[in-house]
């Protein structure tokens, strides 16, 4: 019981006590964990924002090499004959052309 009392006196006591101290305690409480909005919401909004961030800056960049692709194949002739073979099979007519499967060369 003295043990109690002692502690009643305590002066931190008093001020943890102290009305103030405890409206105090309780909104912070209340914002940082128990509302719509609170401070764990936000840390996640912001992990999901940074993300996005990084994703906008991951096709920025993309954008801006394609971006170099094009000017590169509008100005040069024969890159953009280069690029329609590899990617489309294309060929000038009366030629022929010969497909070769590099996985095919490696079972061998």
């Amino acid at each position: 019981m003295a043990r109690w009392k002692d502690l009643q006196s305590s002066l931190w006591w008093k001020r943890l006590t102290n009305k103030y101290a405890l409206v105090t305690l309780f909104f912070v409480v209340w914002m940082a964990f128990l509302d719509s909005n609170s401070a764990l919401i936000q840390w996640e909004l912001d992990a999901r924002l940074q993300a996005l961030e990084d994703g906008i800056d991951f096709y920025q960049r993309e954008l801006e090499d394609t971006q170099r692709q094009l000017d590169e194949l509008a100005s040069d002739p024969e890159k953009l004959e280069k690029f329609a073979r590899e990617n489309y099979w294309m060929h000038r007519p009366g030629e022929r052309v010969a497909l070769v499967d590099p996985m095919a060369e490696d079972d061998e």
